[in-house]
């Protein structure tokens, strides 16, 4: 597939990007380079002052293992993974607040509870919006401004995030379903032809429910689009279109398929905004519609609004 994060000068991946691609990579990598990945993250101006031997004896790796995770990172080698550390490290130093320690404790006062979830969900919104490819997300705009018809999956967290946008598109007046049930999705995936639209939507990549019926759309001949949080997982196979959402960092009290719906949510959000401007004409008067439609809902009754 593509790659799937924002790129800086020479098709590098932007220094503002790093970071967050690499909270993304990291859990689909060997524990090597993982290692390899934390050190760069967490101490950038450090890993940016050594050597490739220097950062493989740092991290208790070999200089080939090193390479790799460069590479892996969207690097030609670690000379170019080098100069990107000195650019996230000149940025980190320009006044950015220090980053807050996330971890929920199960008896930590509710108030820092507030402050950890917070900080959490602004990192995960900063880190999808650096690692979001715009070719990408433009050209899944366009095919689903276009679209006869368009099929959305996802199950648990992520079915929620795929009845937000198929909602979202009916406001809009295009036509789209939203599909948790798998024998449903897949029954419905089949009748998609050239000029419709599949959306999946997995944090984790892998999950067979959403990846079989986006599979049959795309040998029918639908445009498919993942949103997933892993740019090399299984389902990317069947996408011809990937966005990729990053996540906070995975708690006991916290897993990461609950908070991946804050980037994937944002990734909605994009799509709708996108085609409902290349689509102004027939959107404006639909949403209007929409609105006052449900207006005598909102309003006071007895006294309270709701």
């Amino acid at each position: 597939m593509k790659e799937t994060f924002a790129q800086g000068g020479g098709g590098l991946p932007a220094p503002a990007a790093l970071a967050a691609k690499v909270r993304t990579l990291a859990p689909s990598m060997t524990r090597s380079m993982q290692r390899v990945a934390e050190a760069v993250a967490s101490d950038p101006a450090g890993c940016a002052a050594l050597t490739v031997t220097g950062l493989a004896e740092l991290t208790g790796t070999s200089e080939a293992t090193v390479v790799r995770t460069a590479r892996l990172l969207g690097y030609p080698g670690y000379r170019d993974l080098r100069l990107a550390l000195a650019g996230l490290a000149a940025q980190q130093q320009s006044g950015r607040a220090p980053a807050l320690t996330t971890d929920i404790a199960v008896d930590d006062p509710i108030a820092d509870v507030v402050a950890k979830l917070a900080y959490d969900e602004q990192q995960t919104l900063a880190d999808t919006a650096a690692g979001l490819d715009t070719v990408q997300l433009g050209a899944a705009v366009t095919a689903l401004a276009a679209a006869r018809r368009t099929d959305v999956y996802g199950v648990g967290a992520s079915g929620l995030v795929a009845q937000d946008l198929t909602q979202k598109l009916l406001r809009i007046g295009l036509v789209a379903h939203a599909h948790s049930d798998p024998h449903l999705a897949v029954t419905n995936a089949v009748q998609l032809r050239a000029g419709d639209v599949a959306i999946a939507v997995t944090h984790s990549g892998s999950t067979g429910d959403v990846i079989e019926p986006l599979r049959v759309a795309f040998e029918r001949g639908a445009t498919t689009v993942a949103v997933t949080g892993r740019p090399d997982s299984p389902v990317t196979q069947y996408a011809d279109h990937v966005l990729t959402t990053s996540t906070a960092r995975e708690s006991e009290l916290r897993p990461a398929a609950m908070s991946s719906r804050t980037g994937q949510l944002l990734v909605v959000d994009c799509l709708f905004v996108g085609v409902a401007q290349r689509t102004y004409d027939k959107a404006a008067p639909a949403l209007s519609a929409s609105y006052e439609a449900l207006a005598h809902r909102h309003g006071p009754r007895g006294g309270t609004s709701r």
